[in-house]
């Protein structure tokens, strides 16, 4: 072993006595290692991202989601369909025996929302009990509305996180009252913080709870106003037991609002696992870009420390005669020439690192995109630049080796 540090220490010194052509072999094997460092980190920050948003929707849920259309439109289609209902849940558990649960919800037009504190522009959500569980909801105090506040009418809400801070700066929400309309609501809770930072996935909006208020879905139906020809419900989540593919019991579920619907298309079907699906396909093709890529980046570094082995081994050509004449073994020659390769690709490996590190932290903060260090990358980043370096130094220290040592000591 201290043979090998030896060896080591002897490659630092002798590439320290090359400095401009050191650095400039290092810097294909930083800004390859640093690009792709930092297009993982990236990756995989959306990768999680991705992830946290399809989990709040509930892989094993199954969402109806009524479509929007003009006045119009409207006057037309509702003479059709009376858009998504109650009655739409009912069939769907009486008939569907793969669906275990659901919840709805439904948005309520405000045009007035205030505290003792402040005002807030935030969105009113109407919601069955049930769909703080299948969003994934946490609390950071109080509790959720229930089914007892569903069946009472009771004037109470749930605050996100924003509308609680913009009503009640600086103070707990929790007890307190918000006027909504023409009607006081009592804070019960107050929820936490989602993880991530989007509200929408692969085209599908996803939520965006932070600036909502939650009260119960009766309450909502019958002490608010909806708007004219405006459908019960906006949204239907419907819950697929486990033993069941979502994939195919969506297929069951569009076939039986189609039905119920008399083929008016005033709703969309959002299959969560199908979007994982397809968000794991789209992160294998970006991961077998990135090999490439990464490939590609060493490759051109490793072709580096070939050419500056050889650039070294021909300039040391009289050194070597030297060494073999005063018994140095071909062995030795070659594992100072390998030793000099495999330290330049390490240390290369490792500034790249650090570079990329940094540059997806710069890239993240700039552009708002997620940023997740992959252990895995930095490791196998600087496995393979070892290899690289001890791989494309073979051939230069072999030449080296193989010297006449009366030729190399005349080469002069």
């Amino acid at each position: 072993m201290k043979r090998y540090w030896s060896l080591i220490a002897d490659a630092i010194a002798e590439l320290s006595a090359q400095k401009l052509r050191t650095f400039l072999t290092l810097l294909g094997m930083i800004f390859g290692v640093g690009a792709v460092i930092a297009m993982l980190n990236i990756g995989k920050g959306a990768e999680n991202e991705a992830l946290k948003l399809i989990d709040s929707m509930g892989v094993n849920n199954i969402i109806v989601q009524g479509v929007n259309y003009d006045k119009d439109e409207l006057v037309e289609i509702r003479e059709e369909s009376m858009g998504l209902t109650m009655g739409d849940v009912r069939a769907a558990l009486r008939t569907l025996p793969f669906v275990a649960d659901y919840s709805a919800s439904k948005g309520i037009k405000v045009h007035d929302i205030y505290s003792d504190y402040g005002k807030s522009d935030a969105q009113l959500i109407g919601v069955s009990s049930s769909y703080y569980q299948h969003a994934n909801m946490r609390l950071t105090s109080g509790r959720f509305t229930n089914q007892d506040d569903n069946d009472s009418l009771a004037q109470v809400a749930v605050l996100g996180i924003d509308v609680a801070n913009e009503l009640f700066p600086n103070q707990e929400a929790l007890g307190k009252y918000v006027k909504v309309n023409h009607i006081w609501l009592h804070v019960v809770g107050v929820l936490a913080p989602p993880e991530g930072n989007k509200n929408e996935f692969q085209g599908v909006k996803i939520g965006g709870d932070r600036y909502r208020i939650f009260i119960p879905i009766s309450t909502a139906e019958q002490k608010l106003k909806s708007e004219k020809l405006a459908s019960e419900l906006d949204s239907i989540k419907l819950s697929i037991e486990k033993s069941t593919d979502p994939i195919v019991a969506s297929k069951a579920v569009a076939e039986l609002m189609k039905m119920r619907h008399g083929g008016v298309q005033d709703y969309e079907l959002i299959i969560p696992a199908a979007l994982l699906e397809q968000q794991k396909q789209t992160q294998e093709i970006f991961n077998i870009v990135m090999a490439c890529v990464a490939g590609i980046s060493l490759l051109v570094g490793g072709i580096g420390i070939m050419n500056i082995m050889l650039a070294n081994v021909m300039e040391r050509t009289t050194e070597i005669g030297l060494l073999r004449a005063v018994g140095a073994r071909q062995i030795d020659i070659k594992q100072q020439f390998l030793a000099e390769s495999f330290t330049i690709s390490v240390l290369g490996g490792l500034l790249g690192v650090f570079f990329g590190l940094v540059l997806s932290e710069i890239i993240g903060f700039y552009s708002g995109w997620a940023v997740s260090w992959s252990m895995t990358a930095i490791v196998l980043s600087l496995s393979i630049c070892m290899i690289v370096g001890v791989g494309f130094g073979v051939f230069p220290a072999i030449k080296a080796s193989r010297l006449n040592p009366i030729e190399a000591l005349h080469s002069d």
